[in-house]
């Protein structure tokens, strides 16, 4: 049994959010939600708020599910538009530089070991 959720337009550049995924990517739910309470990122907040829904999604699925049981199977942290948040730095010779802000999509699969 699989269960999913995903977080969209996440205003974090997934570079940095991809660091915290492969600290827990493969682990266990529950050793991956105590990993991220003390990581020191900002990137882990969204990461284990992204975890505890999708524990949420198995135990909906399933009430006599095993929360220990679960282990995550696919974490994966894609580039989101960049459209709506370029910036503009003012540069030499009257010149400018964009600046493209980062927006990511994160997905996260959990499956019973």
């Amino acid at each position: 049994m699989e269960a999913k959720a995903s977080a969209r337009y996440v205003k974090m550049s997934p570079r940095k959010i991809r660091v915290v995924a492969n600290l827990v990517r493969g682990k266990n739910v529950s050793g991956a939600i105590q990993t991220l309470a003390f990581v020191k990122r900002a990137a882990a907040i969204p990461v284990k708020k992204l975890l505890e829904s999708a524990v949420a999604n198995a135990q909906n699925q399933d009430s006599a599910l095993d929360v220990e049981s679960l282990y995550i199977k696919e974490l994966q942290v894609d580039m989101g538009p960049t459209k709506n948040m370029r910036r503009w730095r003012p540069r030499a010779m009257g010149r400018a530089t964009r600046i493209n802000k980062g927006i990511s999509h994160i997905k996260v699969v959990l499956d019973i070991r």
